[in-house]
């Protein structure tokens, strides 16, 4: 009979070993806003800003990726977090993409976002009957 069940079902632990596609892990972030600009902090130890980092703004959305290389040195264990990161977050409407400035100390990207003027107020939208 134990012989049979490989042969009816096949390995049934085959499927943990499909490489399923997974998002890439998220950058840990806090931020904060006042009257005159948004501030977003990530957590990046460990990385060559200049190298491994690439920050973007486009169309209202602010997008940080970094890449963590893995040194290889002896044997051993790690359980350090290596390839790309990334998170995506989106910038108040009264935002100066053209303005924003960054900076990194101590494993800590700041960026810092301009804000020019209040934030916009929704337009109001008269409804026509029919």
């Amino acid at each position: 009979m134990a012989s049979l069940l490989p042969r009816l079902f096949g390995d049934m632990t085959d499927w943990l070993e499909v490489d399923f596609p997974r998002p890439l892990p998220a950058i840990r972030v806090e931020d904060r806003i006042t009257d005159k600009e948004y501030v977003l902090r990530a957590e990046l130890p460990g990385l060559d800003p200049e190298k491994d980092v690439q920050i973007t703004a486009l169309h209202g959305v602010l997008t940080v990726n970094a890449e963590r290389h893995e040194e290889k040195v002896g044997t051993g264990r790690s359980e350090f977090r290596y390839g790309m990161l990334h998170r995506a977050l989106r910038l108040p409407p009264n935002a100066d993409e053209d303005g924003i400035t960054a900076t990194y100390e101590k494993g800590i990207l700041e960026i810092t976002v301009p804000l020019v003027g209040p934030e916009p107020a929704g337009r109001k939208i008269g409804i026509t009957a029919k």
